[in-house]
């Protein structure tokens, strides 16, 4: 699913873009906003549409059409470039959707790949921080999508010194810097993700905990997801929300195999209260009874009720 997202990411064409809500401060590692709206990401839209052999985006109008429909007043898009952004901010104004956060590839493993990716995300939150976005969310590449192969021990040092000279460019512009995993990155005993917060200064690299791809990539573990916030739970300024039922995602967000109750009361007792960004998926097997409005509909209305005093 991952290498799906990154496809979308290249063929994307951008699309959203207001003021972001005066009465929110920029965040800075380990600072929460006063208060954050309940966002959603652009892949979970991508998978809806691909069921309906349609493309996200495709024609902007139609699209957040049926996403404010739904409810929902912010939005996380993907941006490959700073052009994406400009593209999207008339249609953002128009549909009057903040833009809290986004998502951005990298590859930071290798220096001279790494220099690249940071020129590209800075001008992108140059391009960005006008339209209200305080937190940029990037997954490292890992070596190929869909392998086994792992990166050296040099790599993750590279990456991680990397990764946190890249928070520390956007920290200076008053953006913080979310390090997001898939399930690659909880092979081999988590080394890769273990490295990446560990060998960053917290102030630089914070966490977007996707609940659902630490769940999957420690072999569907709760004791693995929850071990993780509490060991990392204070960097976490964002978390991505999706369920699945006997290792499935579902198409909307419910009661299933990660216990969303407990994350809520952790995140409470830590006192933090992140960005919640909805990302339920479709893929092979998942239920085929509703479409993308009504399914997010009912997954802000459950959002709400597990993540009360959160939100």
């Amino acid at each position: 699913m991952p290498a799906t997202r990154r496809q979308f990411l290249t063929s994307l064409t951008a699309a959203t873009g207001t003021a972001f809500l005066s009465d929110i401060e920029p965040v800075q590692a380990n600072i929460v906003a006063k208060e954050w709206p309940i966002s959603c990401n652009v892949y979970t839209w991508n998978t809806f549409y691909g069921r309906e052999k349609k493309q996200w985006m495709a024609d902007p109008d139609t699209s957040l059409s049926e996403y404010v429909k739904t409810g929902l007043t912010a939005y996380e898009p993907s941006f490959t470039n700073a052009d994406e952004v400009k593209k999207l901010a008339p249609y953002l104004a128009k549909y009057k959707l903040a833009m809290p956060s986004l998502y951005v590839n990298s590859s930071l493993h290798k220096a001279d790949e790494a220099q690249k990716s940071i020129e590209s995300a800075v001008t992108i939150a140059d391009a960005a921080k006008s339209l209200g976005a305080r937190i940029i969310v990037t997954n490292p590449n890992p070596i190929k999508w869909g392998s086994e192969d792992d990166k050296t021990d040099a790599d993750l040092i590279e990456q991680a010194k990397n990764l946190d000279r890249l928070g520390a460019a956007l920290r200076q512009r008053g953006i913080t810097l979310a390090y997001h995993t898939h399930a690659p990155e909880h092979r081999q005993a988590a080394r890769e993700f273990h490295h990446m917060l560990l060998a960053t200064d917290p102030k630089n690299v914070s966490l977007c905990l996707d609940a659902h791809w630490v769940y999957r990539g420690s072999g569907n573990s709760q004791v693995a997801l929850f071990d993780v916030v509490k060991l990392y739970g204070k960097r976490i300024v964002e978390v991505h929300i999706r369920q699945s039922r006997n290792g499935i995602w579902q198409e909307t967000f419910g009661d299933g195999d990660i216990d969303y109750r407990r994350l809520a009361t952790d995140l409470k007792s830590l006192n933090v209260r992140p960005l919640l960004v909805l990302e339920q998926c479709l893929e092979k097997g998942s239920p085929n009874t509703i479409g993308p409005v009504e399914a997010h509909k009912q997954d802000l209305q459950y959002t709400r009720d597990v993540f009360a005093g959160l939100v």
